[in-house]
């Protein structure tokens, strides 16, 4: 059965070939069989005809059944009333609960374009607000669940990565910044580094021009300019388009990280790396930091794709800021996370007693500090190293079960840890005598998670200011 806007675009079509040839409505419709008043229901849309009568009309009008089915407007006019009624249809529209417009013989075509602007005005605002705080947290913990049931594991990229690396002529060490060109140069573009980047826009990538424009290469950590790199190139690879809304911006984002890590840590050489450091029953992550040359916080996560896969370990990652808030998260071993309503743990605030955060106090913090923790879950041992930014400091913990810690390097340690969270007496809930001492004395100010006022994806490229980059690209084209 044909779809609305299909029978409509239909009606248009026989109508075009009706007036065409001069016939009103009752004089083809004797022609071919049905009354007038049949006709005119088919000409709005409003009934389906029978192939007979496509064909009877056809034939009077001089045409083909194939053209009167084709799904083309007629003429601009058909296009316009089509494009109106597809609005109309919308529900972004709908959900207004304004009555449609009903177009008439004498309504012009300018009225009808600037009712189309409205709407296309109305659906340009509805796709800015449409990450809402709630939305965004909801479609973050959707994809993280969604990853979970696949170990955090994507073979198609994973062979798409090592495919260019030996094009590229890679084969074993850390991946330069040159083979890093030569992929791009592969691809069609140059890499250019630029001072003058919009703030919002870590790469921008000039399609007409085949450039990738880059940060400048005195950045610390050049880890971190192949990595770009790598990722505007894999939106190329992957056949990305603009995202439809936060959750495809959220996909997009997640593919491009993930064949980044597989180029500067491939598959083939990263397993074997990891089943030998199992085999000598010392796996650490920053032994595997420092084969690939990449940050800790690359491999940590790098582990969280191969581990269970290759391996059958199951584990945890985290990446916490100094007050503790969980900025990145993955668990597949069953570590027992805070969650607000909608099951999102990004934001929340882990308990005092894991690694995560009692790393922070710890005097060296050049090194792994390494800890068991009992939780409702069962015990966990885990390895934490701390770090800063001009945001703050944070730290990056890898974990798994106990049973599997007999792999890792510092399985020794001493040190033990007991935590009941999501239990609030556990480190939430203040000493029943402070409170008594404390009651009516003290007024603490809240502060609210950043992830409530963060500024939410905006405009065709989430979070990406359109203007100062078309602006950007205009001064360098």
């Amino acid at each position: 059965m044909a779809t609305p806007l299909q029978l409509s675009t239909l009606g248009h079509r026989i109508r075009h070939q009706r007036t065409a040839h001069g016939f009103t409505l009752d004089e083809l419709g004797a022609l071919v069989g049905i009354a007038g008043s049949q006709l005119s229901l088919i000409e709005n849309g409003k009934r389906e005809p029978k192939l007979s009568v496509l064909q009877a009309i056809a034939t009077a009008t001089g045409t083909d059944v194939t053209d009167l089915l084709s799904t083309e407007p007629p003429n601009r006019r058909a296009a316009l009333e089509l494009d109106l009624e597809r609005a109309q249809r919308s529900p972004v529209f709908r959900r207004l609960g304004v009555a449609p417009v009903k177009v008439t013989k004498t309504m012009s075509d300018e009225t009808i374009e600037g009712i189309l602007a409205l709407h296309r005005e109305l659906e340009r605002r509805e796709r800015e607000s449409i990450a809402t705080p709630e939305e965004a947290r909801r479609a973050n913990t959707e994809l993280r669940l969604r990853m979970r049931e696949q170990n955090n594991y994507l073979p198609d990229i994973e062979k798409l990565a090592e495919k260019k690396l030996k094009a590229a002529g890679h084969s074993t060490g850390a991946l330069t910044h040159r083979t890093v060109s030569i992929m791009a140069e592969q691809l069609g573009f140059e890499l250019i580094y630029a001072s003058d980047l919009p703030h919002s826009a870590r790469s921008v990538t000039d399609l007409e021009n085949g450039r990738i424009y880059l940060p400048p290469a005195s950045i610390p950590g050049g880890h971190g300019l192949r990595s770009m790199a790598l990722q505007a190139m894999a939106h190329r690879l992957l056949g990305h388009t603009p995202p439809t809304d936060y959750a495809d911006f959220l996909q997009q984002r997640l593919e491009i990280n993930y064949y980044a890590a597989c180029c500067l840590m491939p598959e083939t050489a990263s397993v074997a790396f990891l089943t030998q450091a199992k085999k000598d029953r010392n796996l650490a992550v920053e032994d595997f930091r420092d084969a690939f040359g990449v940050t800790h916080e690359a491999a940590a996560m790098r582990m969280t794709n191969l581990l269970t896969q290759h391996l059958g370990i199951p584990l945890h990652f985290l990446r916490v800021d100094g007050a503790g808030a969980i900025n990145r998260v993955y668990e597949n071993d069953g570590l027992p996370l805070p969650m607000d309503v909608t099951g999102s743990v990004e934001g929340q605030v882990v308990c005092r007693r894991f690694a995560a955060r009692s790393a922070f106090a710890e005097q060296n913090r050049t090194t792994e500090h390494y800890q068991y923790t009992d939780t409702p879950g069962g015990t966990f041992w885990c390895s934490s190293q701390t770090g800063s930014t001009t945001e703050g400091e944070f730290s990056i913990t890898v974990g798994v079960p106990f049973d599997d810690a007999r792999w890792f390097r510092g399985r020794e340690t001493p040190k033990r840890a007991a935590s009941t969270c999501p239990d609030e007496a556990c480190c939430r809930r203040p000493d029943a005598d402070l409170t008594e001492r404390w009651k009516g004395k003290a007024w603490p100010s809240a502060r609210v998670h950043m992830q409530m006022f963060s500024p939410l994806p905006r405009g065709m490229f989430p979070g990406v200011d359109d203007g100062e980059v078309y602006a950007f690209l205009d001064r360098h084209a």
